[in-house]
């Protein structure tokens, strides 16, 4: 089973900070040339005086550095999911700025930019917060096909959209709790796993639901689709021991067993062994000819 990796925020806050002013990037942009990034106010700022990177002295343009910068929101996007509160706290600023000076106007400005998105809009979770969810029975590819002829033949009619559950949970919670949930309120033997997917990939056990609100593209527009289903738990399968020559039976005599066990092996021997104290007064063969007993 894995383990969840826990890492401190200072770990990180090295390819989380601007190197300029100190702290986490806000509109975080990315000069082209060489991929440094900076908050954008310092790094416009910074270039109205210069034209090299601030870290690396790569010529950012020769004539009009501006050009060669890109607003990075997938960087954006990482630090205020994982700086907790940075997103609320900048948006307050923000509508406070704009609410000191209305007349200010912001130049194709959209709603972030005026502060006036929530974090649930944003898609920002807390460990405490409760997230609503759906589960149902996961149907694979086929058994949807099968569905979606019957339903155009009419025979779908009478079927009614049963199955769909939703639950109220912590975002802390793990699939692995969920899975124990269904295992629990369905009967599942032990011998079935319980094995919790979203759209058609299953989940790890370890994933908890914040981290498959920041994985995959769910927008909290509604409650968070998860899909479940029921499989047979693998067994480990034990392979039987092999014996080896040296323990297989020979009644042939000590020489005959010797000479097996030489050509099993992919060999073969010319040395006549000295037979056990058992084979004594016994009548062998070597190769045909008869050798007598030892006395």
């Amino acid at each position: 089973m894995h383990r969840t990796t826990r890492i401190k925020i200072t770990e990180l806050n090295p390819h989380l900070m601007c190197a300029l002013c100190g702290g986490y990037f806000i509109d975080a942009t990315t000069i082209v040339e060489c991929l440094h990034s900076f908050c954008k106010t310092c790094i416009v700022r910074y270039l109205e005086t210069n034209k090299y990177c601030p870290m690396c002295d790569v010529q950012v343009h020769k004539t009009r550095p501006l050009l060669s910068i890109r607003s990075d929101k997938t960087l954006q996007d990482i630090v205020y999911k994982l700086v907790p509160g940075l997103f609320k706290d900048e948006m307050k600023r923000r509508r406070d700025f704009y609410a000191a000076y209305p007349v200010t106007e912001v130049p194709n400005g959209s709603n972030e930019d005026r502060g006036e998105v929530l974090e649930q809009e944003k898609g920002a979770l807390s460990d405490d917060e409760i997230v609503s969810l759906s589960i149902e029975f996961y149907e694979s590819v086929r058994d949807r096909e099968e569905k979606k002829g019957s339903l155009e033949n009419g025979d779908g009619d009478k079927e009614k959209q049963t199955g769909v559950r939703f639950l109220r949970c912590p975002a802390a919670m793990t699939v692995m709790h969920l899975a124990k949930f269904l295992r629990n309120k369905m009967d599942v033997p032990s011998k079935y796993k319980v094995e919790v997917l979203y759209e058609d990939e299953p989940l790890k056990e370890y994933y908890t639901l914040m981290d498959i609100a920041y994985i995959y593209p769910w927008r909290r527009n509604g409650p968070l689709p998860l899909k479940y289903r029921v499989q047979p738990a693998c067994k480990r399968l034990t392979l039987p021991t092999v014996p080896t020559p040296s323990e297989g039976t020979n009644t042939s005599g000590a020489s005959e067993s010797s000479g097996a066990t030489t050509a099993a092996n992919g060999g073969a021997s010319n040395c006549l062994q000295t037979p056990s104290s058992t084979s004594r007064g016994r009548k062998m063969t070597v190769n045909g000819a008869p050798v007598p007993p030892l006395t």
